[in-house]
């Protein structure tokens, strides 16, 4: 299958937006969507605040495609539904996109992508499938201590990352 990660990364990286050290944000420092700590234990050493705001997209693309794209076999999944999980898995972490995903297609909900969610993925109709999965995102988010204060933009970008997953199966 061709691989949708270089769109999908360009996509995510602009609804991830550049630096920001929200007091409510339980990630702390961020830039580019990657959290401190992440970048931290990617590049293992210790990381201050000029190296967080230094970084580029050229810099964090590895970090993206080996932390949420590889590790929810994206390349497997069907376009559209590729971006939807990758942009949930660097959101809300790899497992939760799978779960979230797997509930959606009424499978074993284990937060690993393996055979028979790629089955089960590729056999289901992708507009249904983007809409299930979009609507537990939202509901995902709608249990978070934090959605006062960040939800409206968490559920923007449910509505916005579906409308993109479903221009690129023709929807």
């Amino acid at each position: 299958m061709l691989s949708n990660f270089p769109a999908s990364l360009a996509l995510v990286l602009k609804s991830e937006g550049g630096f920001v050290n929200h007091r409510n944000d339980p990630g702390g420092m961020t830039n580019l969507g990657v959290t401190r700590n992440v970048w931290k234990e990617w590049v293992k050493h210790e990381v201050d605040e000029a190296e967080m705001r230094s970084l580029t997209p050229e810099l964090v693309a590895p970090l993206y495609k080996a932390n949420y794209w590889d590790a929810c076999k994206c390349s497997d999944l069907p376009i559209g539904v590729d971006y939807v999980v990758f942009d949930s898995a660097v959101n809300m972490g790899p497992s939760r996109a799978a779960k979230l995903l797997q509930a959606a297609l009424g499978v074993t909900a284990d937060g690993v992508i393996g055979r028979a969610t790629i089955a089960a993925a590729t056999a289901a109709d992708p507009a249904e499938l983007l809409e299930a999965f979009s609507l537990g995102k939202e509901e995902f988010y709608k249990s978070l201590p934090t959605f006062a204060t960040f939800g409206k933009g968490w559920l923007n970008r449910v509505t916005h990352v579906q409308d993109v997953a479903e221009q690129m199966i023709g929807v």
